[in-house]
């Protein structure tokens, strides 16, 4: 996937995807050095599939103990 910086404002990048009718403002400091306007990207995202899980259960986890800690101070 490729997309084309169209304009840098406030250090913020307004990135236009190749062919797709929306724009994304990206900070500066994240994309490649020397990006400048009309610049042309290369996108990839990769899914992490082992963060994914780790946050699941993190989160999974978390959630249990709120609702024993809501149980526990209803039965006082």
């Amino acid at each position: 996937m490729q997309a084309v910086v169209d304009r840098i404002t406030e250090n913020l990048a307004v990135i236009h995807f190749e062919g797709k009718q929306f724009e994304v403002h990206i900070p500066m400091e994240i994309l490649p050095e020397n990006t400048k306007e009309g610049s042309w990207l290369k996108i990839h995202f990769e899914l992490d599939k082992e963060k994914t899980t780790e946050m699941y259960q993190r989160n999974k986890s978390l959630l249990e103990r709120l609702i024993k800690r809501g149980k526990q101070r209803n039965i006082q």
